[in-house]
């Protein structure tokens, strides 16, 4: 990958189909969509997988490292549901050489989506995208940029925000609470967090 990093740290991406610019609703993101790497997701060995529930309409971003709700009795991934928050991790699907990781979001409008199940259910009015997301437990670590603050340090503790992107859990956080571990960079130079769930 073509990349320069000046004196000031600003990235100067020459590849990709972001043009290495900031497509993230996260503020940690320097350019392109989140990533995740996944250190240790227990759910790649429980199969607490799931692709079954198509985002709800007004959902247009799915980032990866994003959080969502799994809302089974609305039928749909939301940010609001009394489902328990999943992590986004949808396979990276990239189709030009000049492409990375950091290109790829599930964004709505390249997905057409019309049935999500084997037996014809229609896709909710304004959906048109079934993400696939991963239930996560309490010890489970996971690298990742698709934080909701500028800078972190080694003990910060985040929690998702409105939108399901990570942020500062604030005094006494209640639910899923995900500590940084690590301060360091992702493959593609960007910085990164480890982070561990310990709520």
């Amino acid at each position: 990958m073509a990349m320069i990093t000046n004196a000031n740290g600003a990235y100067n991406v020459t590849v990709g189909n972001t043009n290495g610019k900031s497509a993230s609703q996260a503020a940690y993101v320097k350019y392109g969509y989140g990533q995740v790497e996944p250190n240790h997701l227990s759910a790649q060995r429980t199969a607490q997988i799931y692709a079954q529930l198509p985002a709800k309409g007004d959902i247009d971003v799915l980032e990866n490292g994003q959080f969502v709700k799994y809302n089974y009795a609305d039928g749909v991934v939301d940010f609001a549901g009394e489902g328990e928050w999943m992590l986004v991790y949808n396979e990276v699907k990239v189709y030009r050489d000049r492409d990375t990781d950091a290109d790829f979001a599930m964004v709505k409008t390249n997905y057409t989506g019309k049935v999500y199940n084997a037996l014809g259910a229609a896709m909710p009015t304004d959906s048109q995208m079934v993400p696939r997301v991963f239930k996560t437990n309490i010890g489970d670590i996971m690298t990742t940029n698709t934080i909701n603050e500028e800078t972190l340090e080694v003990g910060d503790t985040l929690v998702p925000g409105a939108k399901g992107i990570l942020e500062a859990a604030g005094e006494s956080p209640t639910g899923m609470v995900w500590q940084v571990v690590k301060v360091y960079t992702l493959g593609d130079g960007q910085p990164g967090v480890k982070i561990m769930r310990i709520q």
